[in-house]
């Protein structure tokens, strides 16, 4: 009988033994998943959405925040009127408004100075809540259009998330851009398609082509990005081509008004 008992002894341990190795087998590929993913800071995020849009793109679209990349993009728009001189910002007001009356056939109207005065320290905060609102509106555009037309996955909190990193290009390439709006005293300065294009007669077309800002180009191709981490059978390509669409569509409502 003792026999019997210790040649079971081994058997027992053996199994414990293969059951502990499963155990620990099964644990090293969860715990290798969570190594792999470390979601990366908000700086890194917003570096590397220049040097590496795909890697950010596949972060946000497993853990969708947006909070942050918001309020810094906002902020750099906000900051970017702020630091353009108020008479600058003021002449093309005044200029503005003349060149409305003169289309209208009537005399421009004079701003009163208070107004003005208002104008000059709102106008950065009205800059932050517009390209807010702008932010969340194309936000929800890309999620109806790629989720409820396309039929793609994906969660409004995530196209969200993909836009407000998206926006930080424009947010500081636009802030470079400052001292040679200064410099050249034109407020309205942007790098658009336009530039190349001078060879274009006044009008429409070339409307459109101004309309088209090479950083909003850029960050349509990095939504596009952001669309294919999120649902990865939507290529990048086909997603490129349905954001790029959204953008010229913009452009082409932004020319006929400004004809």
């Amino acid at each position: 009988m003792d026999e019997f008992e210790s040649s079971d002894a081994p058997d027992a341990a053996e199994e414990a033994g293969e059951a502990e190795q499963a155990d620990v087998a099964g644990e090293a590929p969860q715990a290798e998943e969570a190594e792999e993913f470390e979601f990366p800071s908000l700086p890194s995020r917003l570096f590397n959405v220049f040097l590496s849009p795909g890697k950010v793109m596949e972060a946000i679209a497993q853990k969708p925040a947006w909070a942050g990349a918001l309020l810094v993009g906002a902020f750099l728009v906000a900051l970017q009127t702020a630091l353009i001189p108020w008479d600058l910002v003021r002449e093309m007001m005044i200029e503005a408004q003349r060149q409305a009356a003169l289309e209208a056939g009537r005399e421009a109207p004079v701003m009163p100075e208070a107004i003005m005065n208002v104008l000059r320290y709102a106008t950065p905060v009205i800059g932050m809540i517009g390209i807010t609102l702008f932010t969340f509106f194309f936000a929800g555009v890309y999620w109806l259009i790629f989720s409820f037309v396309l039929g793609d996955e994906g969660r409004y909190r995530q196209y969200l998330a993909v836009g407000t990193h998206a926006l930080f290009v424009p947010a500081v390439i636009g802030l470079a851009l400052v001292p040679v709006k200064i410099m050249t005293e034109d407020v309205s300065m942007t790098l658009n398609l336009g530039n190349f294009l001078l060879f274009l007669p006044e009008g429409y077309l070339s409307n459109v082509f101004r309309a088209m800002d090479l950083t909003g180009i850029w960050s349509a191709l990095i939504i596009a990005q952001g669309a294919h981490a999120i649902d990865p059978k939507r290529s990048f390509g086909s997603a490129a081509v349905v954001t790029l669409g959204i953008t010229l569509v913009q452009a082409l409502i932004v020319a006929f008004f400004a004809s």
